[in-house]
């Protein structure tokens, strides 16, 4: 049986004082889309980050062991001080409170944010070390599972019904075809959710070294293109296509080894397998785990997933969609 909430923070308390930090002011942070929690503790003009993450929910030591690695290869991840794995806490350094999605708010450049966070994924891939680390592999049975999410959960909202067996074969048999001819591009440390919520300003050096990393203990080793479309078609922010066009660009004027054309082909059909994925994420936010401030992000998840819909190596997911949930690829009834 799980502990109690009295119980958890007595654990809670506990870890914070065996580590030096007893008598600190704690503070609670926004919550995430996930079951963990953090607290900002501070004293003496001094703080440091507590991350609660409740074992029989979440593991800590995939966050540990790549924060550890990305700062190996030269990134800024938060330093780990204390753990307790069996209990599930971490005091770790803390970055403040300038995320990227705190400053774009704030009216802070745009091109300048994103470049810093581009300029990141360019040193991560260009570094053959990157993928020497014991991570899972983004397969294919991976990327189809994640796109479940869309029929499993977003699917039934619209509909008022679970989607059938046949229905739902049908979308495995489109994905597969699908990702029979996903570009074949040298595989790299993929963050997984590098996107601007997970990102932070920091000041170390050179415009990769402004960007600090918040959130990737979900990292696999997988194709380049994933964590730069997850950055540049964002879920719960719109990016003027002026900037998507200019960091898409750089990103590539920086990769002369990556072929352009199968790179773009492999950003389009993983921006759709994201899509699918969040949709579903978002709506099972909304309706299982009562957070229904999710739900105001649909309409831009929806669109982004319409434009994805046009390109001619997902049509057997457009041809699924035009059957089953039309409303998704006619983008302009989304609103």
């Amino acid at each position: 049986m799980p502990p109690s909430s009295s119980e958890r923070e007595c654990l809670r308390d506990t870890f914070v004082s065996q580590n030096g930090w007893f008598g600190a002011t704690t503070t609670a942070l926004q919550p995430d889309a996930s079951f963990r929690r953090y607290f900002r503790l501070e004293r003496a003009g001094v703080s440091a980050m507590l991350m609660d993450a409740p074992p029989m929910h979440e593991q800590i030591t995939p966050f540990i062991t790549i924060a550890h690695h990305l700062n190996e290869l030269g990134l800024v991840a938060p330093e780990i001080y204390h753990h307790d794995k069996n209990n599930g806490f971490i005091l770790m350094e803390d970055f403040g409170d300038n995320t990227f999605t705190q400053l774009l708010n704030a009216g802070t450049n745009e091109t300048n944010l994103y470049r810093s966070a581009v300029d990141v994924l360019i040193r991560l891939q260009k570094n053959p070390a990157a993928i020497q680390i014991n991570v899972p592999s983004y397969n294919r049975q991976t990327l189809i599972d994640e796109s479940l999410l869309m029929p499993d959960w977003y699917y039934p909202a619209v509909r008022g019904d679970h989607v059938t067996t046949r229905i739902r074969q049908d979308y495995i048999d489109a994905w597969h075809q699908v990702l029979n001819h996903l570009p074949a591009l040298d595989p790299t440390l993929v963050l997984r959710d590098f996107h601007i919520d997970n990102l932070i300003q920091v000041n170390r050096g050179d415009v990769a070294g402004q960007c600090g990393l918040l959130d990737f203990q979900d990292a696999v080793i997988g194709p380049p293109a994933y964590d730069l479309m997850s950055l540049l078609e964002d879920a719960r922010r719109d990016i003027s296509p002026e900037s998507v066009e200019s960091m898409l660009r750089h990103y590539l004027s920086s990769m002369p080894d990556i072929d352009p054309d199968l790179f773009i082909s492999s950003y389009h059909v993983l921006g759709l397998q994201r899509h699918c994925k969040v949709a579903g994420i978002f709506t099972r936010l909304a309706t299982r785990d009562a957070k229904p401030a999710y739900r105001q992000h649909l309409p831009r998840v929806l669109k982004l997933m319409s434009l994805r819909l046009d390109h001619p190596l997902v049509m057997p997911i457009r041809e699924w969609f035009d059957q089953h949930l039309p409303e998704v690829p006619n983008r302009e009834s989304i609103t």
